[in-house]
């Protein structure tokens, strides 16, 4: 019997204290990535010039120098990006000369602006690829600006460039 008692005790006061129970703190809202859309526009644009100057900084003959790129880089973009440098590597291409970001404009962001999406024009006119002899592999007929639509994402609070698409809307001086 004084087991069946103090079995009984035991489960009364279970269910004593689960009646005392704190209730469960509140999810907290998540906060947004930048206080505003200027804010977006302004990390998804240094996002951009820095992949730019790690692409600028590639040595093909040298795979360490692509982690740069890699690392401002998310999803399918990334993939593209990883394949497209160990083909030139593996045929022994080299990169000459620089890019440079010579517009950029903000389409979209809003709040929690986690996704940004903005027209940027690309200067690929002092740049090349060349194969071990030194000869251009670049198509001739090459536009010297690269008109794109970019769309980046925020992963683990940092800018990423996600996806970039030649866009013949996107205005580019020159």
């Amino acid at each position: 019997m004084s087991r069946r008692l103090g079995a009984l005790t035991m489960v009364a006061v279970a269910i004593t204290l689960a009646g005392c129970a704190p209730t469960p703190a509140p999810t907290p809202t998540p906060t947004a990535a930048f206080a505003s859309e200027e804010e977006a526009f302004a990390a998804a644009e240094a996002t951009y010039r820095a992949y730019t100057d790690a692409l600028n900084s590639v040595d093909l003959s040298n795979p360490d120098t692509f982690e740069p790129v890699f690392d401002l880089t998310s999803g399918d973009f990334e993939a593209a990006d990883r394949q497209t440098l160990s083909q030139l590597h593996a045929k022994d291409y080299a990169f000459t000369g620089q890019m440079a970001v010579v517009g950029f404009d903000g389409i979209s962001a809003e709040a929690p602006f986690e996704e940004v999406e903005a027209a940027v024009c690309v200067d690929v006119s002092g740049s090349d690829v060349v194969d071990p002899s030194g000869n251009p592999v670049t198509p001739t007929d090459r536009p010297d600006l690269n008109q794109l639509r970019v769309t980046f994402i925020v992963s683990d609070g940092r800018m990423l460039v996600d996806r970039a698409d030649r866009d013949a809307d996107v205005a580019c001086a020159g």
